[in-house]
């Protein structure tokens, strides 16, 4: 596995785990009327992975149990697919988690609760993804089922949600205008280094709302994650500007940010510069020195050919000896 997408998966299994940041990527982006029931006080981790071993190489997952309406459980699956290529049997997979959790379940309950009023609690799946490329797995299990509509109900069939970081307008993000949010600004494809100037200016009155936790998440992603975009002789300068960083003082970590980052872009173009001029000289030096060589070459095949000229040699045969053409050779006949 890269080590970089580990690190990403990591960090935002890192993030999720506080319930609060957990609630408010719910809150943010998943528009369901369920929503509005759930808080956190509500919630509880599952300090448990799903994920088998087929797969374990391919995502992170975080799972959460919902205490809903009646004292229902909802288990909330969040699989954190974080891959630059999707996996079209997404539906397949998220159902080999899902059926793991039930096993769980079933395996764990005493025997005695497991009458006929018993139920298993609903899984909400959830995938988030940060490809640059759309989504393009289906997100109904049912498509992937080999003529499923002529059976209709009588197939098996779930959705799951899915989190497209790189599909959401910045406009709305900025909107929202909380942690999760703001991430999500800094973990999309950006092209160029202007326009991570940019989100650091337009996120500015974010970053300034934070409270220290928020914040110190905000440190640690921009620390660990969002600097692997950034060229390895740059690292250090930027964990020096972050770890500086405190929630009264974004103004100074975004100028010290932008500064820096000016600077090491000027020093990288010196340097290319240099380089170019230094294998421009090279290459100068070295395509003189094969002009020099073939011109005393050159001269010394006339002086040989003039030496046979005189020698009464045939015009062909002073070509063929010294490389001139019969042309070269009739001229200096003449001379």
């Amino acid at each position: 596995m890269d080590s970089r997408k580990n690190q990403h998966d990591v960090g935002y299994k890192y993030l999720l785990s506080t319930k609060r940041f957990f609630l408010q990527l719910i809150a943010s982006f998943v528009s369901r009327d369920w929503v509005t029931d759930m808080k956190e006080v509500d919630i509880e981790r599952i300090d448990k992975s799903y994920i088998s071993q087929d797969f374990q190489q391919k995502e992170a997952d975080i799972v959460y149990k919902l205490k809903h309406r009646k004292n229902q459980d909802v288990i909330f699956y969040v699989l954190l697919e974080l891959q630059s290529t999707l996996d079209q049997q997404m539906p397949y997979r998220l159902l080999v988690y899902m059926n793991e959790i039930w096993r769980d379940i079933l395996k764990n309950e005493h025997q005695s609760k497991l009458k006929k009023a018993f139920k298993l609690p609903v899984i909400i799946p959830i995938v988030l993804y940060n490809g640059k490329n759309n989504w393009t797995a289906p997100t109904e299990f049912k498509e992937k089922l080999d003529q499923a509509h002529l059976f209709q109900d009588e197939v098996l069939n779930f959705k799951y949600i899915l989190l497209d970081i790189n599909r959401y307008q910045k406009k709305d993000l900025l909107q929202l205008s909380n942690l999760i949010s703001t991430i999500f600004i800094f973990d999309q494809h950006i092209t160029n280094n202007e326009e991570i100037y940019t989100r650091l200016r337009e996120t500015m009155h974010i970053l300034k709302k934070l409270d220290v936790e928020e914040f110190n998440h905000f440190k640690n992603w921009l620390e660990k994650i969002f600097i692997n975009r950034l060229p390895l002789s740059y690292h250090t300068q930027i964990h020096t500007i972050i770890s500086k960083a405190n929630h009264q003082e974004v103004d100074k970590m975004i100028s010290n940010f932008e500064e820096g980052l000016k600077r090491f872009i000027e020093e990288s173009q010196q340097k290319a510069i240099a380089k170019g001029l230094q294998e421009g000289l090279e290459k100068g030096l070295e395509q003189g020195l094969e002009q020099g060589l073939g011109r005393g070459q050159k001269q010394k095949a006339i002086e040989i050919a003039k030496a046979l000229v005189n020698k009464k040699m045939a015009t062909h045969d002073i070509a063929d000896v010294t490389g001139l053409s019969i042309k070269e050779v009739e001229k200096l006949d003449r001379e």
